[in-house]
């Protein structure tokens, strides 16, 4: 279960104490531990010693007759054995031995609370059951008189709370666990505004916080939400810049701790040197406190005489003045704020950056952001100015190896690894080693998508260093909100391209996106399956119309007829640049169409490639988008139709269009529209016309037949047309079409280069008349595809004879046929005697494992 902490005097219902009481209650009878789980910060302490005050005072847990309560740091302190009996004794000193004995017979009233559970270095794996006590009296170590109780082996029917950070050890135990966020998002913008009375200076403060510090886990510290509240009002007043990066934070908090000592720089400095002994201490050895006798040895003894230095950089547990006292760091962000910074203070050679890391590899989050942040001479001036000067052998080392292990990662396709790159170099503040590690062979254009608030970030910054990138592709992305986009609008104003596939954005990141694109330099947007719908689309429009966009697709964006309006006033406008507009599987239908027919007709629109795929259209808007290829105000160049219900009388509208003198359009895809022979005059008498433009038709997919097909053929015999690709896949053409292509391409009349026939069954004898056409020096097709056109192996010695006589072929598509090895041998030859061959596809076919050796010789065979 999860719960939010109370935030501004408001009860919640499920406050964390009432889950607890809950849990406890519900839990008597089990036997199983509570786990309040939290980030450092969030509470947990402070929620236990409530407990202990509401129990104490009579408010609640009043079922529980005595309350232990213990801090984990302090047994794992115990040396030796002792009973649970001396322990709590020992504790409790209050307490008589008679009346300890009496507490211990009645488990069921007893609550055990241990804190900070995640500085335990002992495993909690459920053991046999010989090594966990049984009894209160029987002697055994600190940490199996804890393990016993955790697994109620040792006074069954007790109950145990326990709190900690996240940790694997948990997962050992079989309990109810309790998780405490912090503040969250909402509590850190109540408590900023709670903070600062000025509504204008909070909102300022909040959206400062949150960019540079909201997405880490933190954040989610009361704790840390006042330090960066005090440090902003600090910095506000004093009228100095808020930090950007979390090393600015911690070298001006540092500065200020330091200031307020009133020593000189080499006390400073020692002072520092000797945290960051203690830090690598720490941090190596997995203890988060040391004794006094331990800070002795890291030169801190000096120090410990002085209150206020001490309570400055450390926790102190005990009395100052007992040997039993123990020391550790306010956070593990101090803990590697300080190694990072005594790294750069330690002027020897022992040790270089690279042994460093990897040394403290495993315990550290921050070290070599803390690092990086520390290079720049402008983030560090600060703590210089108090300290001295850091190395610069050690510095121009972590430069050096920073630039190495960069251009590395991104030349590799690791997203996670190129992020973390930019957050070392978002850290770094460095507009010149971004430039120095940001070059080819850098992979900048792999996908980012899934990134979070820190990601966008880093990225920004990195894009901003640079000035531009090519492709900012963040596809795949399913959250984009607002805030994460607002931060990316400047890289994407620097953005030459834009990739949104198969994203999710929310109203807020389209306005955003927007915003860029309308004074960005991006010419190259794909939104496609990103079901914005009519709605977000809207949104998107109010950036189109100024913007320098050439291409957009918004394909599968759940548009409807509705988004017309919104289409003709960006087209329209006299300021789109569109060229290239992709409106492919979305439900135009024939109304929408003509609304963008509208468009088309204005002689401001410049769009010259129309995607129109899956759009639900019929020959109904046929006459309205002939009419806009006939005016003479349309630029239209390119037209996709594939599989929309065009139908025969859709055809005829587009035929009459393509033998007017005005109509520009070179590209005609009617894949799939069911069409039938009787469109084939209209279309004949297009080509035979002179007036027809088109370069390339693909009429695959409809049912032509013989008689329709003969006609298209014949009309390509008119020397006049321009048509140099031609795809007449699935079209139920018989072998005398074949014939009739095989006496066309020998002509030399036509100017085809790329013909597609496949899936006609027409074997092996239909395919003789293409072979003998490809013999023929007045041939000129670059590209035949004869896919599952049933041909065998009958057909292999016409079929290289007649590509070796052919001084043009570069392809040859054979794919799904019944070629078997026996034809393998002279493909391969044929291949090896022909070198101006770019690809022969015999993939699908009926050949066997045993020719794959042969076939590798060539790398142009594909199978």
């Amino acid at each position: 279960m999860s719960v939010d902490p109370e935030e501004e005097g408001q009860n919640a219902s499920h406050s964390v104490e009432q889950v607890i009481f809950t849990t406890l209650s519900k839990n008597r009878n089990h036997g199983k531990p509570v786990m309040l789980v939290g980030l450092a910060g969030t509470g947990k302490t402070t929620t236990l010693d409530k407990l202990v005050v509401d129990w104490a005072s009579g408010q609640h847990l009043q079922h529980f007759s005595y309350v232990f309560h213990f801090k984990v740091r302090e047994l794992e302190t115990i040396r030796g054995t002792l009973s649970l009996e001396t322990l709590l004794l020992q504790r409790y000193s209050h307490l008589s031995p008679e009346s300890m004995g009496l507490a211990l017979q009645a488990p069921e009233a007893l609550l055990f609370m241990f804190d900070g559970f995640e500085g335990c270095q002992h495993s909690f794996e459920p053991p046999t059951s010989p090594s966990l006590c049984s009894d209160p009296h029987q002697l055994a170590s600190a940490s199996c008189l804890v393990a016993s109780l955790l697994h109620g082996t040792l006074l069954k029917g007790a109950a145990v709370l326990l709190a900690s950070r996240p940790t694997g050890m948990l997962n050992s135990l079989n309990g109810h666990r309790v998780e405490l966020l912090g503040f969250q998002k909402p509590q850190r913008r109540a408590y900023v505004h709670r903070f600062f009375s000025d509504p204008g200076v909070a909102s300022r403060m909040f959206q400062n916080m949150e960019k540079t510090f909201g997405f880490y886990d933190f954040c989610a510290s009361p704790k840390f939400c006042w330090t960066v509240c005090s440090v902003f009002k600090f910095l506000m007043d004093a009228g100095e810049r808020l930090p950007e990066t979390l090393t600015q934070m911690f070298v001006i908090i540092t500065v200020h701790l330091i200031q307020a000592l009133s020593s000189d720089e080499a006390h400073d400095r020692d002072l520092v040197s000797a945290l960051g002994r203690m830090a690598c201490h720490c941090s190596l050895t997995q203890h988060a406190t040391c004794t006094k006798e331990q800070l002795t040895s890291f030169g801190l003894q000096p120090f410990l005489s002085s209150q206020a230095s001490v309570n400055a950089f450390l926790c102190v547990d005990g009395d100052l003045d007992s040997d039993d006292c123990v020391f550790s760091f306010h956070s593990q962000l101090c803990l590697e704020f300080l190694l990072a910074a005594s790294f750069y203070l330690d002027k020897s050679k022992s040790e270089n950056v690279e042994e460093m890391l990897k040394k403290h590899e495993g315990h550290v989050d921050f070290l070599q952001l803390y690092l990086s942040g520390l290079s720049n001479p402008t983030q560090r001036k600060p703590l210089e100015s108090r300290l001295g000067e850091f190395s610069s052998d050690r510095i121009i080392n972590f430069r050096r190896w920073v630039k190495s292990m960069s251009l590395k990662v991104l030349g590799g396709y690791y997203k996670e690894k190129h992020f973390d790159c930019f957050r070392l170099l978002h850290q770094s503040q460095d507009e010149g080693l971004v430039k120095e590690v940001v070059v080819p062979p850098a992979r900048i254009g792999i996908s980012y998508g899934g990134l979070g608030v820190q990601d966008c970030v880093a990225l920004n910054y990195m894009v901003t260093c640079l000035g531009k990138i090519e492709n900012l592709n963040l596809m795949n992305t399913k959250d984009l909100t607002g805030e994460t986009v607002e931060i990316l609008v400047p890289a994407m104003r620097l953005a030459h391209q834009i990739t949104l596939l198969q994203s999710s954005l929310s109203a807020g990141a389209l306005s955003h996106l927007a915003s860029a694109l309308s004074s960005g330099k991006t010419v190259d947007l794909n939104l496609s399956h990103t079901s914005m719908g009519d709605t977000g689309f809207k949104v998107l429009c109010t950036g189109l119309r100024d913007s320098v966009l050439h291409t957009l697709n918004v394909g599968a964006c759940g548009l409807t007829e509705a988004c017309g309006e919104d289409l003709v006033s960006v087209l329209a406008s006299g300021t789109s640049q569109l060229r290239v507009l992709t409106l492919s599987n979305n439900d135009l239908q024939d109304h929408g169409l003509r609304l963008l027919s509208r468009a088309l007709l204005s002689p401001h629109c410049p769009l010259q490639n129309l995607q129109l795929l899956r759009c639900k259209l019929t020959g109904g808007s046929m006459e309205a988008l002939s009419a806009v290829l006939c005016s003479g105000h349309s630029e239209l160049r390119i037209l996709d139709l594939t599989v929309n219900i065009i139908g025969d009388s859709g055809m005829e509208h587009l035929s009459k269009s393509l033998q007017h003198p005005q109509c520009k359009l070179q590209v005609l895809k009617c894949f799939d529209n069911e069409l039938t022979g009787a469109c084939c005059a209209a279309l004949a008498k297009a080509f035979q016309s002179g007036k027809c433009c088109l370069r390339e038709l693909d009429l695959s997919a409809n049912d032509l037949g013989q008689e329709g097909a003969l006609l298209l053929c014949k009309a390509l015999w008119n020397p006049g047309h321009p048509l140099e690709t031609l795809s007449l896949v699935r079209c139920e053409m018989t072998p005398p079409v074949f014939q009739e292509l095989g006496v066309l391409l020998r002509s030399g009349s036509p100017r085809l280069r790329s013909l597609s026939v496949g899936i006609n069954k027409v074997g092996d004898q239909g395919a003789k008349h293409l072979w003998d056409a490809l013999a023929s020096q007045h041939c000129q097709l670059e590209y035949l595809d004869v896919e599952m056109m049933g041909l065998t192996d009958a057909c292999v010695e016409d079929l290289c004879a007649a590509v070796k006589a052919s001084g043009s072929l570069k392809t040859l598509i054979l794919k799904n046929n019944n070629l078997t090895d026996d034809s393998v041998p002279a493909l391969v030859t044929l291949m090896q005697d022909r070198p101006s061959m770019e690809e022969l596809n015999v993939q699908y076919n009926d050949m066997s494992e045993d020719v794959f050796e042969l076939v590798d010789k060539c790398s142009n065979i594909r199978y």
